[in-house]
């Protein structure tokens, strides 16, 4: 049965879903909802990808939901930077092996100068997604928080019943590590690393750990230790909790309501609500599970692999808009994305604001309702009050860019651009100031610079526009016609420019060229019985995905007779 408007919470989006149940789930616990923390942890062990920035978003999103409920509410972004270095991710300089298990915070910045430690330049690659996506949060760092003692209490708690907790990991995993040691790892302070000092006793007077630096397998590789043995005193920070343990502790004492979670810790997730609950006194937060991001060849996107996709790579080609409705259209689901993603997700960011500004009618009022409420929240809930922009496809204007990729002067690529989309109607004199409209031809222009013409494509995993474009019998028997005649008449231009030398005339011979080629596609679809607007629309659909574009026997020609055959061909072989 489907919901009717008035069944509809919030902004109708799964944001709005999740952030209510959680309003409800803090009053039947009775808790306090003066102030809804929400938290995304950090890695600062590798390079952060779309996947480590769609923790951080989504959760803020959750946060964006709560004040619109009439709830103060916070994102807690927390960094691990007491993390140690488990392996050297790909790309990295060979040097940072001398570094294995030693705190990412210790570690001196692999790129430079720019930061105070590994750690931090990791941390701040995130953060610098975030703040260009205008995402609001509350930092922590993992090194700070343990030097502060912010966590001892908990520590304390947790290690004091440590038998307790190993017995229950070994139940809920089989993982017998902490059946024998603590789950806490100490700093040896000989060797100044993590992960190889193992914690052999809890002295609870004295709130110390003893250890010995006997070694460790991490990843199936074998790491000997130093031999040391010593103490570390938990309200130091000389040491943290395995993670089996530190998100309980980390919930109670930053009071978080709401965490997601990767399918890939589904385990310490679970194992962490138990400590929460039965050793820690605190009823653990609401949690929504995600699937991974996966890149193209269905790999999962990992820091260590090489196959990373950064905020600062998207944003090199696309909007923070785009970027934030790749990660608020859903939660659920795995999907396969990569940079060829953008210029479909920037086109629907634009058909977002059609419909939510009525330019475009939807008449499904639930669903019109959903991507008006996706759209507020990419706005940060705060929406322009009036139409912003004018909305060319951008696979336009990276096609127009293409036509420039070599012109040593940049400066005037920007007019030059505006003059061609001018001349296929689709900009007015007063629009060359518009400066959105400059953004995404500045962006098309990156894109027509750095990346192939194959990485443009026009199908996707990630739309909700409906199924990539399939040609039937006739549409493909009419394509092949139209094929034949554009090679025809691409003889005829290459044995006229063989002829002439004059510019002017060159220029002349190309608004008839256009003309021709308008010709072509309108008798063709005339004698196939097909309507010529029918025809417009599916070259629309085939060369930028949209519905609707520029005077299509003047783009046809500018993007050159040649390139466009060759993608009609290619569309035919699919």
């Amino acid at each position: 049965m489907s919901k009717t408007v008035e069944d509809i919470i919030g902004k109708g989006t799964w944001i709005d879903k999740i952030a209510n149940t959680i309003v409800q789930r803090e009053k039947k616990l009775a808790r306090s909802t003066d102030l809804i923390r929400v938290e995304s942890g950090l890695g600062a062990s590798g390079i952060p990808h779309i996947g480590s920035m769609g923790d951080a978003v989504r959760a803020y999103g959750i946060s964006l939901a709560l004040q619109n409920f009439g709830f103060r509410s916070e994102l807690v972004a927390f960094s691990d930077d007491l993390d140690g270095l488990r392996k050297v991710p790909y790309g990295m300089p060979e040097w940072l092996n001398d570094y294995i298990c030693k705190p990412v915070s210790s570690i001196p910045d692999p790129f430079g100068d720019c930061h105070g430690s590994y750690g931090d330049h990791m941390s701040s690659l995130l953060l610098e997604g975030l703040d260009a996506s205008n995402i609001k949060y509350v930092f922590k760092s993992g090194t700070k928080t343990y030097k502060d003692g912010i966590l001892a209490k908990q520590t304390h708690t947790i290690l004091s019943k440590s038998k307790l907790i190993g017995d229950k990991i070994s139940e809920l995993t089989g993982q017998q590590k902490y059946t024998q040691f603590l789950p806490y790892f100490p700093i040896c302070e000989q060797c100044n690393r993590l992960y190889v000092a193992n914690s052999i006793e809890y002295i609870p007077e004295e709130r110390v750990v003893t250890y010995t630096c006997s070694g460790n397998t991490i990843g199936k590789k074998p790491i000997k230790g130093c031999g040391h043995e010593g103490q570390a005193k938990i309200d130091l920070g000389n040491g943290k909790l395995a993670w089996k343990v530190e998100f309980a502790a980390r919930w109670q004492a930053f009071d978080i309501r709401f965490e997601a979670f990767g399918k890939d810790i589904m385990d310490s997730v679970k194992i962490n609500d138990w400590i929460s609950e039965e050793i820690l006194s605190y009823h653990h937060p609401l949690h929504a599970k995600y699937e991974m991001f996966l890149d193209k060849g269905g790999k999962k996107i990992s820091k260590s692999a090489g196959n990373v996709l950064t905020p600062q790579m998207w944003l090199q080609y696309g909007t923070a808009q785009s970027l934030l409705l790749l990660l608020f259209k859903r939660i659920s689901g795995t999907r396969h994305v990569g940079i060829d993603d953008i210029p479909q997700l920037m086109d629907e960011y634009d058909m977002y604001e059609d419909i939510y500004f009525g330019n475009v009618k939807e008449p499904n009022d639930s669903k019109r309702i959903k991507l008006n409420g996706i759209y507020e929240y990419i706005n940060h809930l705060e929406p322009p009050k009036t139409y912003p922009a004018l909305h060319i496809p951008y696979r336009i204007l990276i096609q127009q860019a293409g036509l420039f990729r070599n012109q040593s002067i940049e400066t005037n690529i920007i007019n030059q651009i505006l003059e061609r989309l001018k001349k296929y109607g689709l900009v007015k004199n007063e629009d060359y100031a518009n400066k959105l409209l400059q953004e995404k031809i500045n962006l098309a222009v990156s894109w027509a610079k750095d990346l192939s013409d194959s990485e443009l494509k026009g199908d996707s995993d990630l739309g909700d526009s409906g199924d990539p474009l399939k040609l039937s019998v006739q549409q493909k028997t009419l394509i092949e016609k139209i094929i034949v005649e554009f090679e025809t008449l691409q003889q005829k231009v290459k044995g006229f420019q063989a002829e002439e030398s004059n510019s002017d005339s060159l220029n002349n011979n190309n608004d008839e060229l256009a003309q021709e080629i308008q010709s072509i596609i309108f008798h063709n679809a005339k004698s196939n019985n097909l309507q010529p607007k029918e025809v417009f629309r599916l070259f629309y659909q085939i060369l930028i995905n949209s519905e609707r574009g520029p005077r299509l026997g003047n783009y046809i020609a500018d993007l050159g007779l040649p390139n466009v055959i060759m993608t009609l061909r290619q569309k035919l072989s699919y």
